[in-house]
């Protein structure tokens, strides 16, 4: 059990999360990591004097480092979530816990690994999550690639 699951007297159930759930809580992340991004593109546009970032007199330097700044946010929003409770506002909201193969809490490693094979698995029409429906575990391709479950919560 982990440390958050227990200070909130609930449990990873070790049943693997279905599709639904998975897709549920990726929206809500989406609505909350939204207000960052459009503050970070606010910031971006104000730094470059209103100009078109992605029309860069300098070779394009300016779009590459606006691209990366955003990445870097919705990489740094799920793997900080991941490894500090295992959980996003999305999981939270429908029950679903982050861990490695015993329950535990996620090293920054394995939650870093998780996210690149999470955009391999949702990017060609979520074929890499869809996945789950016939593995043996039942887990997704990040799951297997990155030795890391998502989990439901059991308890109240």
């Amino acid at each position: 059990m982990t440390a958050a699951a227990a200070m909130e007297g609930r449990r990873p159930s070790g049943t693997s999360a279905r599709f639904g759930r998975r897709f549920a809580a990726l929206l809500y992340d989406a609505i909350v990591i939204l207000a960052p991004l459009i503050f970070f593109t606010w910031a971006a546009v104000w730094i470059a004097g209103g100009r078109a970032l992605l029309r860069d007199s300098v070779g394009g330097i300016g779009a590459g480092l606006y691209h990366s700044g955003l990445f870097a946010i919705v990489a740094g929003y799920f793997v900080i979530n991941w490894v500090h409770s295992g959980q996003t506002v999305g999981m939270r909201a429908w029950r679903l816990h982050a861990v490695d193969p015993r329950g535990r809490r996620m090293t920054w490693r394995a939650a870093i690994s998780r996210f690149f094979w999470a955009i391999v698995a949702w990017a060609p029409a979520a074929l890499g999550v869809l996945w789950l429906y016939v593995d043996s575990e039942g887990l997704a391709l990040q799951d297997r690639m990155s030795d890391t479950r998502i989990v439901r919560l059991t308890g109240p």
